[in-house]
């Protein structure tokens, strides 16, 4: 079998119909988009520094034109039927081929298939994308609708909620608006004789070491016939002459499998993945199968209504951060930013990322590095935070986008969840009006999710609502943490202390979220050193969030001893998020079973930007993700103090599904960095146990505080699975603590690929943070708690050259004493 096919990729023409660009033609890459290409032709500044996002917007009117030629060879086109695959393409694009209309693409989420062989010709032929602009087609679909349909106030584009593009393009409240036209995917032209293969797909059963597995493949042909159909599996190849009618056929083959290797998520074991290739003499297809099973627990029980993840039998607790798209040029949404960004994920120690449902269904090769890194993914479905018709027409082509989405995703071992929203549901109640009316009107939509999910994925649960109580439970998922997923934003929106953490204990916390700023060297390339402050029109140009900076600052004056400089005010914020979501995780994850995920707001930026997420745009890791991959480890020990409760407790918490040994050492220290007292706790911790090891009594603490103890402790796994977790718990604010100034020193040598920063100290220091500017790369940790006398070697790996001379020249160190004077 030789598929004959013809990429489209690489070098196009770009133009404008719009007067105000005039008659030039500017090359342009696809996939890709018109930004990238007139910022590459120097017609535009860079929209990400300073305040030129104002100036670039013009060109969001205009109707944009992208053209090349392609040579056309004997052999595909002797082919009966020539096939234009058109995926992730910009609405309201017409697709000509020597100036003929091909295809209308309405909907950036669905894929078009049209047959162009009758548009082709030998030799030299002409393919153009005509993309009008979606603001005045949005505004005209809104003068068809019966009534208005509000939508959220931080996106600055109107009408994105009537529209199928990412609603985030318009902006959010972390991100930049960039309303690209352009083309994502590769275009491809694909000859067949007979039928061309859309999906391929498994349904699994398990049963005592057995994987019982149904190979399924999706055919389209545009005639009957006779076809034979072959499938390569776990070293074994079967083969089936079917009879398909016009139209879309499925042809299925089984195997089993006996004591498969299965797949398992981060931290619980091997991501085992089995080839899959589906063949016919006219077209082939190869998907990585993990085997597993996979249920969403959501039962009544003695605290209210669950939300487990259950894969191969076993109760997972979820850990990780919601999904945002890595860059708002989508020609930066390359292999190498989701390899970084999802290692990033995997080595944190999380397992689960929620692609959130402003922005898009990922990339292919985004579920693919999930399957093999094991990060499970909730995935919503593309509606956010506003409300939207339900009219016969919209609901059209949201089920050409799910009919697409639902079968290209579903062979994904990652893929854990299909959830109808993002705070859709709550978004009735938001805008006045007769909210019972909304209701209807959104009932209406999510029966029509549903009832997709359920025709073309019923391997996995449909979950109609982030948050929500769970399938057919539209329970307030803001103030009720009994129930289902909840979204807990009193902290940041809210203004409470960070110890409002300790009076919810959700099921599952999909949302929760603090904000920092990035790192000075992210500023730095956004902002001129004469405008780094955090009230310049430029820093407050790159502060989204409608309340500004004013929850950190707040923040500060409760917690911290105000900063004395811009990037001490950086670090601040960045030891403060990490605090923050530090808080609400450790308390959540002593709650196991009841509580069985925390997903915080958010993992990624779009842009530089003061935002909620863990890592800055560009991959420098904040403070917050450093901390998540010390409190995301499999075994952690914590204090938890509720200021309601008559006691503080320490626990430890083993979330692997076996037994394990841990010793636990706990220290009591004063600030000159002398162990006043010490405890070691040998303990025998069952799979998924959270153990209660330890309670003091306030009256203790609070003496202990008089005279100036502060905690830290050690927790020491040995064994295949050995680890070792530090933590610290302090009994004031830090605003209080008697810190002294350090003398701080740091030797640098390289061992192989990587370079040994050994850190010393002559008093206790917090958050130690080490950064190497201009460097890219990761530390081992970082943000650390460094005591006298226990040198820490924090192992620096580059993403590019380096040298041990460079390394030293760039390494720049902050801590909480030199944040003040």
């Amino acid at each position: 079998m030789t598929t004959k096919t013809l990429n489209l990729s690489g070098q196009w023409s770009l133009s404008s119909t719009s007067p105000a660009f005039g008659k030039r033609t500017i090359p342009v890459e696809l996939p890709g988009d018109n930004y990238s290409a007139l910022l590459d032709a120097g017609l535009m500044p860079d929209p990400y520094y300073g305040a030129n996002e104002n100036i670039v917007q013009d060109f969001r009117r205009y109707t944009w034109v992208f053209k090349r030629e392609f040579e056309v060879s004997d052999e595909l086109l002797a082919s009966s039927h020539i096939y234009l695959e058109a995926s992730m393409v910009d609405l309201f694009c017409t697709i000509r081929i020597n100036g003929k209309i091909a295809v209308e693409c309405g909907n950036q989420f669905a894929v078009y298939r049209p047959d162009v062989k009758p548009f082709l010709k030998k030799g030299k032929n002409r393919i153009s994308l005509t993309i009008r602009p979606v603001e005045s087609e949005a505004e005209a679909i809104a003068k068809t609708l019966p009534k208005e349909y509000p939508m959220n106030t931080v996106c600055s584009v109107k009408g994105m909620n009537l529209v199928r593009k990412p609603h985030c393009a318009g902006g959010w409240d972390w991100g930049v608006t960039l309303m690209t036209s352009g083309v994502y995917a590769p275009l491809v032209l694909k000859g067949v004789n007979k039928s061309r293969i859309d999906y391929v797909y498994t349904n699994q059963h398990h049963e005592n070491g057995v994987a019982h597995v149904t190979a399924v493949a999706v055919l389209y042909a545009p005639k009957p016939c006779e076809q034979k159909v072959s499938f390569a599996f776990n070293g074994m190849t079967k083969a089936q002459k079917v009879q398909l009618a016009v139209g879309e056929n499925t042809v299925e083959m089984d195997f089993t499998v006996t004591n498969p290797r299965l797949w398992w998520p981060n931290g619980y074991g091997e991501q085992n993945l089995y080839p899959l290739t589906v063949s016919t003499e006219d077209d082939e297809m190869t998907r990585e199968i993990g085997l597993r099973s996979l249920e969403v627990v959501n039962q009544r029980d003695q605290w209210g209504l669950s939300m487990t993840f259950r894969i191969n039998g076993v109760d997972i607790f979820a850990k990780g951060a919601d999904w945002i798209p890595c860059d708002a040029f989508p020609g930066r949404q390359t292999v190498e930013r989701y390899e970084n960004l999802l290692e990033s994920a995997r080595l944190a120690n999380m397992n689960m990322l929620r692609v959130w449902g402003g922005g898009q269904y990922e990339k292919d090769i985004f579920y693919e590095l999930c399957d093999r890194k094991g990060i499970l993914i909730w995935q919503d479905m593309m509606f956010s935070c506003s409300l939207y018709p339900s009219s016969e027409e919209f609901i059209a082509t949201v089920q050409d986008e799910l009919q697409y989405q639902l079968r290209r995703l579903r062979s994904h071992a990652s893929l854990a969840l299909w959830c109808g929203d993002n705070e859709v549901l709550g978004a009735t109640g938001w805008f006045g009006g007769n909210r019972t009316a909304w209701i209807v009107n959104y009932d209406r939509l999510n029966r029509e999710l549903e009832r997709m999910a359920r025709k073309h994925d019923p391997s996995r649960v449909f979950w109609p609502s982030s948050p929500c109580g769970g399938p057919g439970n539209f329970s307030d998922g803001w103030h009720n943490d009994s129930e289902g997923d909840m979204h807990y934003w009193e902290v940041w929106h809210g203004g409470k202390n960070f110890s409002a953490y300790y009076g919810i204990k959700p099921r599952f916390c999909s949302e929760f979220g603090f904000q920092s700023f990035p790192s000075l060297e992210t500023v730095a390339s956004y902002c001129p050193e004469s405008e780094m402050n955090v009230f310049s029109p430029i820093m407050e140009h790159h502060q989204k969030c409608p309340t500004g900076n004013t929850p950190i600052i707040s923040m500060f004056s409760r917690y911290f001893r105000m900063p004395e400089s811009n990037p001490a005010f950086f670090y601040l914020s960045q030891v403060q998020q990490a605090l923050a979501i530090k808080t609400g995780v450790e308390f959540w994850r002593t709650l196991r079973p009841r509580c069985m995920g925390t997903i915080f707001w958010q993992l990624n930026d779009d842009w530089p930007v003061a935002s909620w997420s863990s890592i800055e745009y560009g991959g420098n890791w904040k403070q917050l993700q450093y901390h998540a991959r010390r409190f995301y480890m499999p075994v952690i020990s914590t204090i938890i103090n509720p200021p309601s409760e008559p006691e503080a407790a320490l626990y430890t918490i083993n979330d692997h599904d076996h037994p394990v040994n841990a010793k636990v050492t706990l220290r009591g220290m004063d600030f000159d960095g002398k162990c006043l007292s010490k405890e070691t706790f040998t303990l025998k911790l069952k799979a998924g146990e959270s153990c209660r090891v330890k309670a003091f009594p306030k009256e203790e603490l609070e003496k202990l505080k008089a005279e100036g103890v502060f905690f830290v402790m050690e927790t020491v796994v040995g064994g295949l699975h050995g680890s070792r977790h530090l933590n610290e718990f302090f009994l004031a604010e830090y605003k209080a603590l008697p810190l002294q100034k350090a003398n701080v020193t740091m030797t640098v040598k390289k061992v192989k690929n990587a370079y040994e920063v050994e850190v010393s100290t002559d008093k206790p220091v917090l958050y130690l943070t080490l950064s190497a500017t201009g460097i890219p790369g990761l530390f081992s940790d970082n943000s650390i708690t460094l005591l006298p006398k226990e040198n820490r070697t924090l192992t620096f790996t580059p993403q590019g050259p380096c040298t041990v001379a460079k390394l030293k020249a760039a390494l720049r160190l902050e801590h909480l004493r030199m944040t003040y004077l």
